[in-house]
């Protein structure tokens, strides 16, 4: 028979399994929880797709090429047919008059015509629809590359923004800890009351300094869920290689020729050279046939008539042939309009990558040299005040001076970034195996 004190310690040791068991339930329950109701992660890929998958341009773009080809399969065909009736020679006089049958002139016509449109008017016709449908390919990549560069901005705007915020937070703790350690070398007779007041003031500087980070937080998230449609409560990772472009600036000319605004020129040339085909097609006439069978009175017989109908250009070199030069001029419009849009662009983007290789350039010099030496100051300072050699205002400008220098770094590393996505995003992403030569030297 076991003892009372033996039973006493089995039950206490059930009731403990026992709880440990629940606890365990219960903090698995609440971890899955958790997961459930935390959203993934988002990453630089990522928000891109979802950006391409629900905007509604590029829906506009296919709907228009649509529309535009059953154009062009609609310009091909001839003209309907005309049917035509009348009633012709209905005398208004005498004792036939209005009679339909007592008249051997009167009759009852009914006939059809048809223009026999030349064949190669109908194929610049179908031609020129068929060019816009081309054109309009090209605007969805300008549409495709812009979704594509302002997503990435977007999101790597909301990246840094987030991490200048995580860093002023950081700060305004150190800060809570220097008024704490003022308070009590106040208490102990070893500070003063202006430490206090420096202290106070400093966190007060951090707090306005996190509300206007904050403001950019905000806005950034409104204008990456403008793209993706995602939340702002999901973290941001996937960092792209900000290092590296798609572009190489020893064949930058011959890559900027295939630039999508200026293909979207080169289909506009190829639309105003249908256009001025068609007007040369238009210098020859159409003619159109007739045939009616007119029906008599009863006494008379019936007969069949049979027209062709023919436009007389009579001042061709007033209307048609200063038609096709007006079209002929819209060519040669077009192609100068595209050869100064190219130049416009080689030279914004030489500026550009010259920007960004400069802020790479200025992002090393930050963390290789900057920061370090505004930590290693940051720590001098505070050993001179623990030995009382500096006093906490040195120590506190210190601590703002390695914070401005954090600030700033992640400012540059923002705006450098904003740079490589405008480069990078000069074309679809998808059209990469088409312009080889734009791939960079780096990444191969």
């Amino acid at each position: 028979m076991s003892s009372p004190i033996f039973a006493q310690g089995h039950l206490r040791s059930n009731c403990f399994r026992l709880v440990s068991h629940t606890t365990l339930i219960v903090s698995v329950f609440a971890s899955f929880g958790e997961a459930i109701a935390a959203p993934p992660p988002l990453t630089f890929g990522q928000a891109q797709q979802q950006a391409v998958a629900r905007s509604r341009q590029l829906t506009a773009q296919d709907l228009a090429i649509a529309g535009s080809r059953e154009m062009a399969v609609a310009a091909g065909q001839r003209p309907d047919p005309m049917l035509k009736a009348g009633i012709d020679n209905v005398p208004v006089s005498g004792a036939d008059r209005y009679s339909l049958g007592g008249d051997f002139m009167t009759m009852r016509r009914l006939g059809i015509s048809q223009e026999l449109t030349r064949a190669d008017k109908l194929q610049w016709r179908a031609a020129r629809f068929e060019r816009e449908a081309q054109k309009t390919e090209a605007q969805k990549d300008v549409v495709l590359a812009a979704i594509q560069r302002d997503t990435a901005i977007a999101w790597l705007e909301r990246y840094y923004t987030e991490q200048m915020a995580l860093l002023v937070a950081q700060q305004a703790d150190q800060a809570r800890r220097e008024i704490d350690a003022a308070e009590a070398a106040y208490r102990g007779g070893r500070g003063t009351r202006a430490d206090i007041l420096a202290a106070r003031s400093a966190l007060l500087m951090l707090g306005d300094r996190a509300s206007e980070i904050d403001r950019r937080v905000d806005v950034a998230r409104v204008m990456l869920a403008r793209w993706t449609g995602a939340s702002g409560d999901q973290v941001l990772e996937g960092v792209p290689e900000l290092d590296k472009i798609r572009l190489d600036s020893a064949t930058l000319d011959t890559a900027l020729a295939h630039h999508p605004q200026v293909a979207v020129l080169n289909r506009q040339q190829e639309v105003a050279r249908a256009d001025a085909n068609l007007a040369r097609a238009n210098q020859r006439a159409d003619w159109s046939v007739e045939v009616a069978f007119q029906q008599r009175g009863s006494a008379y017989s019936n007969m069949v008539s049979v027209g062709v109908s023919v436009p007389l250009q009579w001042d061709r070199a007033h209307r048609q042939d200063r038609e096709l030069a007006a079209r002929l001029a819209t060519v040669d419009q077009v192609a100068a309009e595209r050869d100064e849009l190219l130049r416009e662009h080689v030279a914004e983007t030489r500026a550009t990558v010259v920007e960004w290789e400069s802020g790479k350039e200025r992002v090393g010099r930050y963390e290789r040299e900057l920061i370090p030496l505004s930590g290693v100051r940051t720590g001098a300072v505070l050993a001179s005040y623990r030995g009382g050699k500096a006093t906490l205002t040195d120590v506190l400008a210190a601590r703002r001076n390695e914070t401005e220098v954090r600030l700033q770094a992640v400012q540059l590393r923002m705006d450098t970034a904003r740079l490589w996505a405008k480069l990078n995003y000069l074309f679809p992403e998808r059209a990469n195996e088409g312009h080889r030569t734009m791939i960079s030297k780096e990444s191969k």
